[in-house]
């Protein structure tokens, strides 16, 4: 109760009667790794009056995660699959858990377990939230779609409350009728942990150094941004570099990388865990993305000053002010990319600073971690005012 009275939540508290205090959270999710860059400082915070479960693939992070005292479960999640057999055995194996740990409340993340997990929250009874990170591919193929939405429907009939990243992915929910508004938290993506990434001076480079992190697949744009880069580099030659960090989602674009990197138009610098060093060192950040939920990448890259070149989409548009902290550009348009990178090479580097100082500031003011947790916490426990 004192817990809750400290962050301004003591009168709802106590209007709530009698409310339960929620003993122990059960969080549910398909990706350690994830869940620790993105939700960590939201755990602690739990942590902090309640005892926190988590279920998940153990991908990174998990030992961290014990040694902050938390328990983990690890449960395999086939992220891509749309297997009935593999789904199946997902369900069961969410029901037992629930059977086991008797959770106050349940939070899910992504796709699976929103759904399966929400369906056995459903039946059993448990209060339990869902955040939809995203709309991915299961929205883009229309008879892909229609089933999934049927799938969350049930599932989310009785979620205490289901949290977005943009308000784009909350509206195409109550246009499906899968949740009504009142049922909906949308939230600035996870927001972004502003004494961690804090503002770095801008480089001064000889050339321009373009940086896209993240996995390289075909859905976050990396045709028509290696597209651009050959263009770039026609017209530019080694004043323009492309530094990619992070992994292949599969093999299928290796061969290209490797042939940018032997023409001098790349470099890889594969996956690390800690990307700091890499976005203080670059110029821009690319992501031509086709759907997101919110960036993280775009909102760490202007927290510590970068402007960014993004698509004009749900997801990126909201963390950019076009021509003011960033760029945007026409998904899927290769041409487009290319002349907005283009403008970035060409303006003074002090308008690129400026931009990238812009970009800072409007993080500070709209994206602060320590508000996206108090929220998303008031909200999962029934607090909100």
């Amino acid at each position: 109760r004192d817990y809750y009275a400290s962050r301004g939540l003591g009168d709802v508290y106590k209007r709530q009667g009698a409310l339960k205090l929620m003993s122990k959270i059960l969080i549910f999710t398909n990706h350690s790794y994830m869940l620790y860059r993105f939700r960590l400082e939201l755990i602690q915070e739990l942590k902090k009056a309640h005892e926190v479960v988590l279920s998940m693939p153990f991908v990174g992070h998990e030992d961290d995660f014990k040694a902050l005292g938390i328990r983990c479960i690890e449960t395999s999640v086939d992220r891509r699959g749309l297997n009935p057999k593999t789904d199946l055995q997902l369900l069961l194996r969410y029901w037992k858990l629930l059977r086991q740990e008797q959770p106050d409340l349940v939070i899910t993340y992504s796709i699976k377990p929103n759904i399966y997990a929400g369906l056995c929250c459903r039946a059993a009874g448990i209060p339990y939230c869902a955040n939809v990170q995203g709309l991915g591919t299961a929205f883009q193929k229309p008879g892909l779609a229609q089933f999934v939405s049927i799938l969350y429907r049930s599932a989310l009939k009785d979620a205490r409350t289901v949290f977005f990243e943009n308000e784009c992915n909350a509206e195409e929910f109550r246009k499906r009728k899968i949740t009504p508004a009142n049922q909906q938290t949308v939230l600035p993506g996870a927001g972004i942990n502003l004494e961690h990434y804090s503002y770095v001076p801008y480089p001064n480079h000889d050339a321009v150094h373009f940086l896209y992190l993240g996995r390289i697949m075909k859905e976050k744009g990396i045709d028509e941004l290696f597209a651009a880069m050959q263009q770039l580099n026609r017209a530019y030659g080694n004043r323009v570099i492309l530094d990619l960090v992070g992994f292949y989602d599969d093999d299928f674009y290796q061969r290209q990388v490797d042939e940018l990197v032997s023409a001098g138009i790349a470099v890889f610098h594969g996956f690390q865990t800690d990307p700091l060093p890499y976005y203080a060192s670059t110029d821009c950040v690319v992501l031509p993305s086709y759907h997101e939920g919110m960036s993280n990448v775009l909102l760490e890259a202007a927290a510590i000053g970068r402007p960014v070149i993004t698509s004009n989409i749900p997801g990126c548009r909201e963390a950019v002010e076009h021509e003011k902290t960033g760029l945007l550009c026409t998904v899927k348009d290769t041409k487009s990319l290319y002349e907005q990178m283009r403008h970035m090479v060409t303006i003074p580097i002090a308008e690129r600073s400026a931009m990238g100082q812009a970009a800072h500031e409007k993080m500070v003011r709209e994206f602060d971690k320590r508000n996206v947790v108090s929220a998303t916490i008031a909200a999962a426990l029934g607090l909100a005012q």
